[in-house]
């Protein structure tokens, strides 16, 4: 599936009004279809791809992750187990995605298209060497941006569709706030402020981080779909820009972000037996 991207307020909340909405609207799809479609759209790998983000965690509260040893990566395999994460969004998504918006979905990547974009998108997911692929992303923008090529406006159009920087910016707050304050509550780190005064020194950083998120959006959008035509990446975009692809994509990227920070403060609660408390 595309990268993690909608408009969010908190990840709870806008995941129960998801549910509310779109659940009540019609009746829910039936789990079975729910998990086919899920490993269709390639969710598993995009829940798989979490697990190789994990090892940033540590940096979060200052800790540096290759001071557990072995440790580390046991804690990592099991919090972030993917058969459970997939369970876990599979759960949400059976009660809350209508049978119209799943048939509407599913209709799509069922297609040559959408069966080659998802190949696409789980091999880039699952490409562990991030600076590598960002820095050939990089290097195909320069390339056309050389040639007057309209592919970077089709490809800037797609994350468009995803709402990129926006839900992406407060999703990640989301995580960091949600994953500190489940650290100092455990008794790993000690925060210095107010969760407020947290939320507002992150926020502080938002025109950075957005420049940031839009350029390696379009370096990864870039990279991921190079193999696809001008023409191929516009019926992709058009297929996004559907309102009930929209819902659709609304509801799993706010459950993906949700599984992340889930799985985020479990591991602050079980770094409480492996780190000694430190300030932060």
């Amino acid at each position: 599936m595309r990268a993690l991207a909608r408009r969010t307020v908190t990840l709870m909340f806008t995941l129960a009004l998801l549910i509310a909405g779109l659940g009540s609207a019609a009746r829910a799809a039936d789990r079975a279809d729910v998990d086919a479609f899920l490993e269709v759209t390639g969710f598993d790998v995009a829940l798989e791809s979490i697990r190789l983000s994990a090892d940033s965690a540590p940096q979060m509260l200052g800790i540096d992750a290759a001071d557990f040893g072995s440790e580390w990566s046991r804690l990592v395999r099991e919090i972030f187990d993917t058969e459970l994460m997939l369970q876990m969004g599979s759960d949400i998504l059976s009660k809350a995605l209508s049978d119209e918006a799943l048939d509407h979905a599913a209709e799509f990547y069922a297609s040559d298209l959408g069966k080659r974009l998802v190949v696409a998108e789980n091999a880039s997911h699952m490409k562990e060497d991030e600076d590598t692929k960002s820095e050939a992303g990089k290097a195909i923008i320069e390339g056309l941006n050389r040639i007057g090529s309209p592919r970077v406006a089709l490809l800037e159009r797609l994350n468009a569709a995803s709402d990129v920087e926006d839900s992406s910016i407060r999703a990640i707050q989301e995580v960091q706030i949600r994953f500190l304050m489940a650290a100092a509550n455990a008794g790993v780190i000690k925060l210095q402020m107010e969760e407020p005064d947290l939320r507002e020194m992150l926020r502080a950083g938002e025109d950075e981080m957005r420049a940031t998120i839009k350029a390696n959006a379009l370096a990864s959008s870039a990279y991921t779909y190079q193999a696809f035509s001008d023409a191929e990446i516009e019926a992709y975009a058009e297929a996004l820009e559907h309102p009930t692809m929209q819902e659709v994509y609304a509801l799993m990227n706010a459950v993906q972000f949700e599984i992340m920070a889930n799985r985020y403060e479990a591991v602050a609660q079980r770094l409480a037996g492996m780190q000694p408390s430190q300030d932060l």
